[in-house]
């Protein structure tokens, strides 16, 4: 039984600091994208802004669940590394999509939040979820 509790236990603060880290994704997403990302999704319908969310929040979860997957024996030491795996993760979807903003014509904050469907974003949620995948590659 206390197996049991102990493996809620464990759940609980794994599923806490993934929340954490989703919502982090999407607080980055909004600060690099013009406008309000919940209301460019939820009320205008910006099939763009959801798609590079949608990817953004897919990237977070598979890097926490590789680090959860292959967490360490030490439950401590297994939360920190999640945690900052998971943050990592982030920074560098940041700098891909700045770096990608660099060099490529237009500003992808703009197309982002263009309601019009555009290639770009999809390139930009390729990045993301490449980004992720390596980071989710690198933890031993």
């Amino acid at each position: 039984m206390s197996d049991i509790v102990n493996g809620l236990g464990r759940t609980s603060a794994y599923g806490a600091l993934g929340l954490v880290l989703l919502i982090l994704g999407i607080v980055l997403v909004d600060v690099l994208t013009p406008g309000k990302l919940p209301k460019q999704i939820w009320e205008e319908r910006n099939r763009n802004a959801a798609l590079l969310l949608s990817s953004a929040l897919l990237g977070i979860g598979g890097i926490v669940f590789t680090s959860i997957w292959t967490t360490y024996d030490d439950f401590g030491k297994g939360l920190l590394s999640t945690a900052a795996f998971g943050l990592l993760g982030l920074v560098l979807m940041a700098v891909a999509f700045l770096v990608l903003d660099l060099v490529t014509p237009g500003k992808l904050g703009a197309i982002v939040v263009d309601p019009e469907p555009h290639p770009a974003v999809w390139v930009t949620a390729c990045c993301n979820l490449a980004v992720a995948a390596i980071v989710a590659a690198s933890i031993a």
